[in-house]
Order: structure tokens, then C-alpha cells, then sequence
């Protein structure tokens, strides 16, 4: 007769495997704990030993694996399970795809593994390890999790480090990021126990760095930056360039989220680069052209944008595509996500269209969460910025309903205020404001700066919108000081368009304060080759000066109405034209 092992009934998962831990402590009356234990206790030895080998599987037990490991025969195994079935200790909990047993209640299982002596689980931990190992010696990462688990519990350091990290990489994978990081971090704790040698100091590095990653998505920005100085010191007594090189990569990337001076970041981004080059190293080369566009994006560079973006994806044709390098996100998806956005603030949205489409389909190929909340991000707010405000809609409620489905608290509040930002523009002005005002309390509890003077804006103009012209300007002035302090110039261009439209917008316009703020943002907007800011502070300009009965009103009209044309701005080129024949009828 062939065991249940050899039949393939080991792994009994009916979905992936859940790593069952010993549950924490119950706080339950010692007299209920100690009544479990007494009724342990009266089982036969036979009965009560396979109960506490059960307990060292988890909660869950799967039949085949119990077997694997109790040491009994297959029908002194049924009879013993039948007892303890009898007894209310296990209940079958499944057939299909094979039989699992689990324990009564939680509490059962936690008396019953504390009654074995330590020195019994560990080998029962190393027994369940080696016999996964030996009946699946060519599908081990489909069992990563419980290796994983059992290693570690077992104290069979070398293996725990090894399934730890894959497990880890498992879960980051599929998004899950908490569990990523714990994994990590249990790979870091068994990694003390080995022998410190070049390869251990090595692997502790880029533990530290798989946390990190982990970590990102979580916007837990003091828990990054204190594993990447550990990896830094662990670098440098390694005389590591390499790695090095990626510590200065993830601090370029940490000072970007955070707010941090422009000059450190593009300090750490060209130190990555020069070493990449100098070692011939892809992945590095790779991170500091990433690195350099994601912080020409912030500077409101489009062309230096458009430079790197486009010197990423000559980097990376065909499978090459499908590699992160090392980075959180996939860097084929985010140079054609980010190259849509710079084309988009220049003014060319049909050729920025056509990469934000891409960006979103290599995004689905890889079905990789983090980088597709991006290419909807950067294709909402091309749409947004042309006008198209219903269409933006769609690929901005993906990127909300990712961000929250994944647990991805640094994009969720970038993704709620471009979201409120179109809802106010498409009409539905309090949702709108609403959704806004959560994206900026959840940039301050999170401590995001990156797009946070933008997001400001964005507030500041559904707030007039709203008719809440003083609030606005309020929320405007803080965006100009946002933007100015951590010099984003092509932010501080729209707060201040926007802080133009607040000083028009009052019962008695302040036409010198608003002139100046438009005088301002074309300056900085046309240095910069943002044609359609440009075109909207001619149009806003046309309009103040209209309503002050200032022949110039015209002129600056029909230079917005020939802009927006040029572009294909449909819905501004119909503003601009209404407001023409209104003058003209006036």
C-alpha cells in the first residue's frame, strides 16, 4: 500500500499556504488552560503523543504530513485520529485536494504544542523540513512558506535564511508587503546564528535591502532609512562599491518620497549612475537613469524627463522588460509611465497617450500592483491636464481601488487627491474636496513630500471650485511655499496659476495681485516648456482682463484659444471661445 505521502497528500492547501505559527498567548483563566492539559494528560500515550505531533503542523493539519512524521503505521494513525476526533480535539475540516484535520478550538492548539519539551519540537520542526524536501525535491518553492516555518522553528539556521528570503520574495511578488517584511526580518534574525563570514555579511546586506523594498509600499520611512545605514556599514566594511551603490540609490529614493533637498538626491542618483558605469553593472545603471527621472518629474525638467526615461527603456528591450534591478518597481513600466507625464506637461498628449497605454498594459503583463497605480496615475493625469476630465476618471479609480486593495499606503494619497482633483473639475465638487482633504491628512500622517505641493494645489483649486475663495487662497500660499522650499518649480508654476485664480475669483478682484501671480507662472511655466500652463494663464489673463474692460483681454484670448487648439485641448479651447464671444458681444 502507498502512504499518503507518496500519493502526493503532504502539503493539504487548499489555497496558498498560511504559515501556522504558534497563535499568541489566549488570555484565558489558568484553571481553563490547566483543564485542557488535564484531559491531555488522560489520553493514551499513543494518543497524546499524536496529538502534540498534530500541533507542531499548526492549527491545520494535513493527513499526509502527519503521517510523514508521527511514526506509526497507517492504521495506528486512522484509529489514534479517530479517538482524538471521538475525543473533540481534531475535527475533519476537508477532503479536497487532500484530507486536513484541524484542532477544536485555538486554545487546544496552544496547550497541546507548550506541553512538548522544546527539544522534541525542534526535531519534529526538522523532521517535517527534510521530509517536504525529499517527496518534493523539484516543487520546493510551492512549499516555500512551510519550509520557511518549520526551518525556523526547528533553529535549522542556514535553511531558515535560505526559505526566509524566498518566501519573503514570494510575498512581495504577489504584494503582500507585511508579510514580506516579516519574513525578511526573520531571515535577518537567523542569519546572528551563523558563523560571520564574507557570504552571511553579504546576505545580511541584502536582507536589508529586501526590507526596504517591503517597506516602501508602507511608507515607513524611519524603519528604511535605519536598515539602509545598517546596510551601509556592513558595505563599507566590505569595501562593497556595488552595493554601496545601492545604498546610494535607496537614500536618492528615501529623500524623494520624503521631501527631501533636490541636490542630495541628485548627488546620491549620479554616484549610482558612475559606479554603474564603472562597474558595467545593468541593474545599477538601470536604478540611476530611474532614480535621475523621478526627480526631473518633481523639478518639472520634462525634457530631462523625457531624456532618461527614454535612455531606461532603450536599456530595456523585450524580456528585459520584465526586470526590476533591484528597485520596488518595475522600471520599464515607470519610464513609460512618467515619459507620458512629461510629454503631457509639454503639451504633446496624443504621443504621451500612446506611452501611458503601454505603461498600463506592461503594468497588467506583470500583474504587479505598485507599478500599475503608477502608469494609471501618470495617464490620469495626462487626461486631467487636457481636459478630459471623465476619461481621466478611470484610470485614477483603478489607481485608488489598487492602492487600497494592496495596503499601498505611500500611493494611496497621491492617487486619492489626483482622483478628487478630476471629480472637482468634472463636476462633483464636494466629493471632490472631500477625497482631497483625506489624500492631504494621509501625506501628513504618512510623511510623503513627493507630489505633495502638487496635491496642495489641486485641493486649492476644488476649494474655489466650491466657492471657498478664501480657503483656497490659504491652501494655495501653503503650496507655493511647498514647492518653493524643496524647489519644484514646475509645481510652484500652477499654486501660482492657481493663487491668480483665487485673487480673480473675489467679489472685488485684486487684478495687480492676480496679474503678478499669472506674470509668475508663465515665467516659470514657459522656462520650463509647459505649454499648457501657459495657455491657461493666457486664458486667465484674457479673462481678468476682460472682466477689468482691458483691451488687452483679446489678445490674450486668442493666443490661449490658439494654444489650446495646437494641443487638442477641446474642452479649454470651448472655454476660451465662449469667453471671446462674450467680450465680443460686450
Amino acid at each position: 500500500m502507498r502512504t499518503l505521502v507518496e500519493t502526493g497528500a503532504l502539503s493539504g492547501e487548499r489555497g496558498a499556504y498560511q504559515l501556522a505559527r504558534p497563535l499568541p498567548a489566549i488570555q484565558v483563566p489558568a484553571t481553563v488552560q490547566a483543564v485542557i492539559a488535564a484531559r491531555i494528560d488522560r489520553l493514551c500515550a499513543t494518543d497524546k503523543t499524536l496529538l502534540q505531533t498534530a500541533s507542531v503542523l499548526g492549527k491545520d493539519v494535513p493527513l499526509g504530513l502527519l503521517q510523514a512524521i508521527a511514526e506509526v503505521a497507517e492504521d495506528e494513525l486512522h484509529a489514534g485520529i479517530g479517538r482524538l476526533q471521538a475525543a473533540e480535539f481534531l475535527y475533519e475540516a476537508g477532503f479536497l485536494p487532500d484530507i486536513e484535520y484541524t484542532f477544536k478550538h485555538a486554545l487546544t492548539h496552544e496547550v497541546t504544542y507548550g506541553s512538548l519539551l522544546q527539544d522534541r519540537r525542534r526535531a519534529l520542526h526538522v523532521r517535517i523540513v527534510e521530509t517536504v524536501e525529499r517527496t518534493y525535491p523539484d516543487r520546493l518553492a510551492e512549499h516555500v512558506e512551510r519550509l520557511a516555518h518549520h526551518a525556523f522553528l526547528g533553529k535549522d539556521w542556514a535553511k531558515a535564511v535560505t526559505y526566509l528570503q524566498q518566501a519573503g520574495t514570494k510575498a512581495f511578488a504577489r504584494s503582500v508587503h507585511r508579510e514580506a517584511v516579516r519574513c525578511f526580518e526573520e531571515a535577518l534574525t537567523a542569519l546572528t546564528h551563523l558563523p560571520e563570514t564574507r557570504e552571511t555579511l553579504e546576505q545580511a546586506i541584502d536582507l536589508r535591502f529586501d526590507v526596504r523594498h517591503a517597506l516602501l509600499p508602507l511608507a515607513e520611512w524611519g524603519r528604511i532609512e535605519g536598515y539602509l545605514r545598517e546596510a551601509e556599514a556592513l558595505a563599507r566594511r566590505l569595501h562593497d562599491q556595488r552595493r554601496l551603490a545601492s545604498v546610494s540609490g535607496y537614500m536618492s529614493a528615501l529623500h524623494l518620497n520624503t521631501g527631501g533637498r533636490a541636490s542630495d538626491i541628485r548627488a546620491f542618483a549620479e554616484e549610482v549612475e558612475a559606479i554603474g558605469a564603472a562597474l558595467g553593472d545593468l541593474p545599477l545603471q538601470v536604478a540611476g537613469q530611474y532614480y535621475h527621472f523621478c526627480l526631473a518629474a518633481l523639478l518639472g525638467d520634462h525634457r530631462g524627463t523625457e531624456r532618461h526615461c527614454r535612455a531606461v527603456m532603450d536599456a530595456l528591450p523585450g524580456d528585459l522588460s520584465h526586470e526590476r534591478y533591484g528597485l520596488v518597481a518595475y522600471p520599464a513600466v515607470m519610464a513609460r509611465a512618467f515619459l507620458s507625464r512629461a510629454i503631457a506637461e509639454l503639451g504633446e498628449f496624443d504621443r504621451g497617450r500612446g506611452h501611458g497605454q503601454e505603461a498600463v498594459r506592461l503594468g497588467e503583463a506583470l500583474d504587479h500592483p505598485f507599478s500599475l497605480i503608477w502608469a494609471c496615475l501618470n495617464l490620469g493625469r495626462l487626461e486631467d491636464l487636457r481636459g478630459e476630465f471623465i476619461r481621466a476618471i478611470i484610470p485614477l479609480e483603478r489607481a485608488v481601488a489598487l492602492s487600497h486593495e494592496w495596503n499601498i499606503a505611500y500611493l494611496t494619497p497621491i492617487a486619492m487627491a489626483a482622483l478628487g482633483h478630476v471629480y472637482a473639475r468634472s463636476g462633483r465638487v464636494e466629493e471632490g474636496v472631500s477625497l482631497l482633504q483625506q489624500a492631504l491628512a494621509g501625506y501628513a500622517s504618512s510623511g510623503i513630500g513627493y507630489l505633495r505641493s502638487m496635491s496642495t494645489t489641486q485641493l486649492g483649486e476644488a476649494l474655489l471650485l466650491a466657492g471657498r475663495v478664501e480657503e483656497a487662497r490659504d491652501v494655495g500660499t501653503h503650496a507655493v511655499v511647498l514647492a518653493s522650499e524643496r524647489g519644484e518649480p514646475g509645481h510652484e508654476a500652477w499654486a501660482h496659476h492657481h493663487l491668480g485664480e483665487t485673487a480673480s475669483h473675489r467679489d472685488c478682484p485684486d487684478v495687480a495681485a492676480a496679474e503678478a501671480h499669472y506674470t509668475t507662472s508663465t515665467a516659470l511655466g514657459s522656462e520650463l516648456g509647459m505649454r499648457p500652463l501657459v495657455a491657461q494663464c493666457r486664458f486667465s489673463l484674457g479673462k481678468l482682463y476682460g472682466q477689468a474692460g482691458d483691451r488687452r483681454a483679446t489678445e490674450h484670448l486668442a493666443t490661449a484659444m490658439s494654444l489650446f487648439h495646437e494641443m487638442g485641448m477641446r474642452f479649454w479651447f470651448e472655454e476660451a471661445e465662449a469667453e471671446m464671444r462674450a467680450l465680443e458681444v460686450a
